[in-house]
């Protein structure tokens, strides 16, 4: 009965059913403890497990090392890493399961002192308790101890080199992530993922993509969906959109049409790189939707002004059961923006609160302050931001100075522009915002001494770049750039387009550029 319930996840009737089984005089033995002290663990029962260590050491089970070894995973779960050791010290058969759990526990509580002075005493170490000390390093980010141990260890296992690639990846030194891989001698899917994580962790979104073609060009591993998840990441950050529909294929090709998470990146690799509809179809053949699911296809509708089919998912959403969280109302609230929709905003503010007892973030708030600058209510907008329970970050206050542009308030906007130099000094686009503002209405002396005010700051607009797919690769460029081998083409053709613009009277906006000319 106790096994049963056990592996079916009812750990409460566990409980009740070893109640009754005391309330009978029934004496438990060895084999029924572990289950009923897991039990205790896994609700989070700490006075429950409490009374049943106390059981076992009536009914003389302290010694037992099935008994011992539960004990030390419950307390060590708990943090409770003394009461842990007390135990082990009490355990007699101290078999290498038992000193792995203790030296796990120190590890998992920070504990590295003590992990390592036990793990010197261990009389049998194998593969798993070397894995865990080194990963005890690993997780405080001393790579060079780690580094050492792991030189030290027999029998490495190619678990034991991904352990380090991760370790490597996670604290930011891809340089040796790189190189330890090289040395490895034999590569799993967890291998490269572990590269590809690590790339990705730090940002370097080319060398994923780079990694995961090497990857399907050695062609000894297939890329499981962990792999095809961050593959996917790193194209929606680059805009890297064929090679995200490739994946696609190849994930459809691959037993993953129906994979939730691969689902989720799809959604929103597609609503990033502006193929809204392609996420929408994603999201419309999904067999199983999660809380990610739902607020991805809500917030890439709204990113893309496709208010009222966000506020449709979103009803929805709510029909199919699934609770909305602090995420689900940004997109909301976003949509409502896109829309002008400032009474529907105010309710869906006030109903996060009263019918989801959700807490409005400063994202929330930022959301309202951008409905009501947008739709020209910049005054209210103002009594919102001084009302808000924190202080207004430069996001809302940059919300605010974009809407004084569009609505040509110039009191307003030199407020946002003086709270906005609190958290932005050295940002000299705030003063081109103004600047325009100033210039729309003739006060060039404002403009002179923002251009001067602007100059002193010492920094320059940072100039914006591109990324464009090109041959299967994703190619960067600024403004004036020059770096590219086929500069002279492509200046070429650029002016070819600048007299087919001016041919067809087009003319560019430059009021932008005014303030640096």
């Amino acid at each position: 009965m106790f096994r049963g319930y056990a592996s079916n996840g009812f750990h409460k009737e566990v409980l009740v059913l070893f109640k009754g089984m005391k309330g009978l005089d029934i004496m438990p033995n060895c084999y029924t403890f572990p289950i009923v002290l897991k039990a205790c663990m896994n609700v989070n029962g700490v006075a429950e497990g409490g009374q049943v260590h106390c059981f076992v050491i009536k009914g003389g089970f302290r010694a037992n090392h099935f008994v011992g070894t539960m004990l030390i995973e419950m307390y060590s779960g708990w943090r409770f890493v003394g009461e842990a050791y007390k135990v082990f010290g009490e355990t007699v058969e101290r078999n290498v399961v038992v000193w792995t759990l203790m030296i796990k526990g120190f590890v998992s509580n920070r504990d590295i002192v003590s992990a390592r002075r036990l793990f010197e005493l261990a009389p049998d170490r194998d593969i798993v308790l070397w894995n865990i000390m080194v990963s005890g390093y690993i997780e405080l980010g001393d790579m060079v101890e780690a580094r050492k141990l792991f030189v030290k260890m027999p029998n490495k296992d190619v678990m034991s080199w991904n352990t380090m690639l991760n370790g490597y990846g996670n604290n930011g030194d891809m340089e040796a992530c790189k190189m330890l891989f090289e040395e490895m001698p034999e590569h799993n899917v967890f291998s490269w993922n572990s590269l590809i994580g690590g790339y990705a962790h730090n940002k370097c979104f080319s060398e994923v993509l780079d990694t995961f073609k090497r990857m399907l060009l050695a062609g000894k591993v297939t890329a499981n969906d962990a792999t095809l998840v961050t593959v996917l990441s790193a194209c929606t950050k680059l805009g890297a959109l064929e090679l995200g529909k490739w994946v696609h294929a190849y994930a459809e090709n691959h037993g993953y049409r129906h994979n939730i998470y691969i689902g989720n990146a799809l959604i929103d690799m597609y609503a990033k790189c502006g193929m809204i509809d392609s996420a929408l179809d994603v999201f419309n053949h999904m067999n199983e939707r999660d809380l990610i699911s739902w607020n991805t296809i809500i917030g890439g509708l709204a990113a893309h002004g496709r208010g009222a089919e966000a506020l449709s998912v979103f009803s929805q959403m709510k029909d199919s059961g699934e609770k909305p969280d602090i995420i689900t109302f940004v997109g909301i609230l976003c949509a409502c923006t896109h829309l002008g929709l400032v009474k529907e905003g105010y309710s869906y503010f006030h109903s996060m609160i009263e019918d989801y007892s959700i807490t409005p973030h400063i994202e929330h708030y930022g959301c309202m302050v951008d409905l009501l600058a947008r739709a020209g209510f910049l005054n209210q907008a103002m009594d919102f931001i001084k009302k808000m329970p924190m202080k207004p970050d430069a996001v809302i206050w940059a919300a605010l100075l974009g809407a004084c542009r569009v609505h040509k308030n110039i009191e307003l906007a030199e407020v946002a522009l003086e709270r906005l130099n609190e958290f932005e000094p050295d940002n000299p686009g705030n003063y081109v915002i103004l600047s325009n503002i100033y210039s729309e209405f003739g006060r060039w002396k404002d403009v002179a001494r923002l251009k001067v005010a602007m100059r002193d700051t010492g920094f320059k607009k940072i100039p914006a770049s591109s990324l464009i797919e090109v041959d299967d690769r994703v190619v960067e460029f600024y403004s004036l750039d020059e770096r590219h081998s086929e500069t002279e083409q492509i200046y070429t053709t650029l002016k070819g387009l600048s007299k087919l613009l001016k041919l067809s009277k087009h003319l560019p906006d430059c009021q932008e550029l005014a303030i640096e000319s």
